[in-house]
């Protein structure tokens, strides 16, 4: 079984709707329970600030801050970690523009927040992706980079020089006469990077589709066929350096369409994650609620097992509002494969009864107006 991290302290200091707030954990599971609003999934988006990245809810730091805070926000944490213990801090308090994240470890600042990932991973189920299946194409390639940033935090670098290298393609390209050399440049970039992401993304389908088939499922969840679709579809297979030259192509002759668009339409920003139930061989967006649900929830409980399985540590797992729509069998399974996974979960409800099958394994707290007690 993998090695179990887990946080033992956790401090806020003006997040949110908590002016301060301390506690003191153990390797337990947490429960955090109250009525809506009461500050539940913000104790779950600090926790996910131990990450790179924006958080659960993808916002603006400037926004994070508690109202009427005088200087940003700080999230401090004590772990046992992938590498030991670790103490660390991360916020915008002290920054100039309280829009700045910064990172300390063990009181060291670190070179980029992608240091955390030598620590803990952390993931994450919230109700907003419930419409994952349903929604815009867009959700569901950001899902999947947060499957790949977990096991490779050079993704997020890439896919951001990405955007910012077809950006400039973009300008460029509404200029009366481009500098050709100009342009040519930025596209080997955008080939190079492009196709690299692209072929992160297909090693973690890869990874996940050979962990369900070796897999012995208790069959609580069923499992997804997974699929990417939208670029370089027919040419999976060839080495990195012919499919660059095969982008690079493609962009040199879409540049008159994409000066006339506005933009550039082919790329790895236009690839679609395809999901289908496994078990019925169906579109995942074909099934019922219920389905998608669950559909959703083994998804993300296959890829916590392969972040253990590959890091050789369970990953830190965010359960925003999970109990909600399962019935009281499938919660009591739940459970137990959350906690066969080895790891820390944190979850959310708020109705305490709901998660009376975790028994001693958990520990319970309630949440009320920016307070936690239990």
């Amino acid at each position: 079984m993998p090695h179990k991290v887990f946080l033992n302290r956790l401090k806020l200091t003006d997040f949110r709707n908590y002016a301060t707030l301390a506690l003191d954990l153990d390797a337990r599971h947490v429960v955090l329970t109250g009525d809506n609003g009461a500050g539940k999934t913000n104790l779950m988006e600090a926790v996910s600030f131990l990450s790179p990245g924006r958080g659960l809810r993808r916002a603006a730091y400037g926004d994070v801050a508690r109202v009427g805070a005088a200087d940003g926000f700080s999230v401090f944490a004590a772990v046992e970690g992938m590498e030991g213990s670790v103490e660390i801090g991360t916020g915008t308090a002290g920054a100039e523009d309280g829009q700045a994240r910064r990172l300390r470890l063990n009181g060291t600042p670190a070179r980029t927040v992608d240091e955390l990932t030598d620590h803990l991973r952390v993931l994450w189920l919230t109700p907003a992706m419930d419409g994952l299946f349903t929604g815009p194409s867009a959700d569901r390639r950001r899902f999947l980079d947060r499957l790949v940033l977990s096991l490779d935090p050079g993704h997020g670098r890439r896919a951001g020089e990405f955007e910012r290298a077809m950006r400039s393609r973009n300008r460029l390209l509404t200029e009366f006469r481009p500098d050709p050399a100009w342009l040519s440049a930025i596209e080997r970039e955008m080939a190079g990077l492009g196709v690299s992401m692209q072929l992160a993304r297909l090693e973690m389908l890869g990874l996940l589709t050979a962990l369900v088939e070796r897999s012995q499922s208790e069959g609580t969840f069923p499992s997804a066929t997974l699929a990417l679709a939208g670029f370089l579809d027919d040419l999976h297979g060839l080495p990195a350096y012919d499919l660059e030259e095969r982008y690079l192509a493609m962009l040199l002759e879409g540049r008159g369409r994409d000066a006339a668009a506005g933009r550039t339409l082919d790329g790895p920003h236009r690839s679609d994650l395809l999901i289908r139930h496994r078990e019925k061989n169906m579109e995942a967006e074909r099934c019922s609620t219920g389905e998608q649900k669950a559909l959703l929830v083994g998804l993300v409980l296959a890829h916590a097992r392969l972040v253990g399985d590959i890091t050789g540590h369970a990953p830190v797992l965010l359960l925003d509002e999970i109990a909600a729509h399962l019935d009281e069998g499938r919660r009591a399974a739940l459970f137990d494969l959350v906690d066969g996974l080895g790891g820390q979960a944190f979850m959310t409800g708020t109705d305490r009864t709901m998660f009376a099958a975790l028994g001693e394994r958990g520990r319970f707290l309630t949440v009320a107006n920016g307070q936690v007690s239990g």
